[in-house]
């Protein structure tokens, strides 16, 4: 299907090489801008976006965010926050109280943060900047909140660098349509597609050289690849102190 906008989804892959240039102030107002026009659940709009361009401070995230290079290089850094601070400021002034101790609005005011983002991105991208989402925001997130001076009731949900590619990225190959993509109930018969997708991604050399023990197989070496490396990725519990760090900021979630 020719459609400008699908190719520029398709052509999508992280930049984490930047050249030092700036991105101007419209620009960024402008990703900001494209932002805004994603769907929001009843308009609620419960998400902030914080643009980081000083380059110390994007030194200090860089080291928050688990000392990533590109953290550092890249001009921009956008923090995009769930929040519900806006939205409690509100009941105050329409004399409710707003609940914030039950999970949906909390999920509700990070969706929202999320598709926003995706807005960000898919924006960034059309005006030939690069861009990588940055979880490890949530590496030490008390932290981040004091960086940003987050009030109550916000939590930085996800991180984007955002700048001018210093060389073309490489697009990786995703799952088989038919691993993701149910026809009226969830279908669990996947292996066929992941085993194709793990000889896909072998395929790219971002694996090269890596073997580990083969399952069931005792005795028996196979190269380390996307299952493997999923597999090790979700055995670790990561980031165990975020309920601590979002009961302090006001979501004490039942």
């Amino acid at each position: 299907m020719d459609n400008p906008t699908i190719d520029l989804i398709r052509q999508h892959a992280s930049v984490r090489h930047f050249k030092p240039d700036p991105v101007p102030v419209l620009l960024i107002e402008t990703i900001a801008s494209a932002a805004q026009r994603a769907s929001s659940s009843s308009n609620m709009q419960p998400y902030s976006i914080v643009a980081v361009t000083d380059a110390a401070r994007r030194e200090r995230l860089a080291h928050l965010c688990g000392d990533q290079a590109h953290v550092r290089e890249a001009p921009l850094f956008l923090a995009f926050i769930a929040d519900l601070a806006r939205l409690h400021r509100i009941c105050e002034m329409r004399g409710v109280a707003q609940v914030t101790n039950y999970a949906e609005n909390f999920l509700v005011a990070c969706m929202d943060a999320v598709i926003a983002a995706q807005n960000a991105a898919l924006a960034a991208e059309s005006l030939g900047l690069g861009i990588c989402y940055i979880g490890s925001i949530r590496n030490n997130p008390q932290e981040v909140i004091d960086m940003l001076a987050l009030p109550p009731l916000t939590f930085p949900v996800t991180g984007m660098t955002v700048g001018w590619p210093a060389k073309p990225p490489r697009t990786r190959p995703r799952l088989p349509l038919r691993a993701v993509l149910h026809w009226e109930k969830y279908n669990p018969d996947q292996d066929e597609a992941l085993h194709e997708y793990d000889q896909a991604m072998l395929a790219t050399g971002i694996y090269e050289g890596r073997q580990v023990p083969a399952p069931g197989r005792e005795g028996e070496m196979e190269e380390y690849g996307w299952l493997e490396h999923s597999a090790r990725r979700v055995a670790v519990a990561n980031r165990t102190n975020l309920r601590e760090v979002l009961k302090k900021q006001g979501f004490d979630l039942e």
